[in-house]
């Protein structure tokens, strides 16, 4: 396959990646291991794969704005404390070898399948939203440990945040991916920085799939709230499905 058609391709999956990540998450399935694909070492993979999470947060936070979806400053908090610990997590990155990553990733998403399944099941829509006191605080300290994950490897990381969102603060899967589109762009500026000072990003691939997330981000952030938090919800439990067979298949 030609170097062009490599391109185009790579730009196919960042879009259909761009509506993925934005509606639920998991989309880095898909772009990590066509870099790798096209010839990249996994850590720079990883690195080059935020280049597209940042472009494409960017659109996403656009397309929600359009629509009368904006973020109050408690979207701030968590994206300032989850961007401390992106810095740890993307220099964890850098050095951790691929089965402890492996590993981890394979432990993180039994978790979520367990949580989703025992949960309580709780009517959103019909509770008030919980973002501030000791509810801020636990969402702050939640953020951190989910900034340290989403620094280290971004797959998946849309889901642990719908999930906290919703069940600490009780707010609506629409309302909770404006959040979440939010703090994933300032705490992947962070995980940026650690991946280029070591050197682990290819920018022609990263621009180039940021050119597809980009896309796939804007029209995925209008379309969930056209579609409300129906559609949301299936694409999170979807992707949570998706995510651990590809888990059980790998190893």
């Amino acid at each position: 396959m030609s170097e062009t058609l490599l391109l185009l391709l790579l730009a196919l999956i960042g879009f259909i990646a761009g509506v993925i990540n934005t509606m639920a998450g998991g989309g880095s399935l898909l772009t990590l291991p066509m870099l790798i694909f096209m010839g990249l070492p996994p850590a720079v993979a990883n690195g080059t794969n935020r280049i597209g999470i940042l472009i494409q947060s960017i659109t996403s936070i656009a397309g929600f704005k359009s629509k009368g979806v904006k973020p109050s400053v408690f979207g701030v908090y968590l994206g300032v404390s989850a961007l401390i610990g992106s810095l740890i997590g993307a220099q964890i990155a850098v050095d951790i070898k691929g089965e402890t990553f492996n590993r981890i990733l394979a432990i993180i998403m039994v978790f979520v399948v367990l949580f989703m399944v025992f949960k309580p099941k709780v009517k959103v829509e019909d509770l008030i939203e919980r973002t501030s006191g000791k509810y801020l605080w636990l969402s702050v300290i939640a953020f951190f440990f989910i900034g340290v994950y989403g620094g280290f490897i971004q797959a998946g990381v849309g889901i642990f945040i719908l999930l906290a969102l919703t069940s600490i603060n009780y707010m609506s899967l629409v309302m909770s991916n404006a959040v979440k589109v939010l703090v994933v762009f300032i705490y992947t500026i962070g995980a940026i920085a650690v991946f280029a000072y070591n050197q682990q990003i290819d920018y022609l691939y990263g621009l180039v799939l940021a050119s597809g997330n980009a896309t796939g981000g804007w029209i995925a952030s209008r379309w969930a709230v056209k579609k409300g938090d129906g559609i949301v919800k299936v694409f999170l439990i979807i992707m949570v499905i998706a995510m651990a067979i590809k888990l059980w298949i790998d190893n």
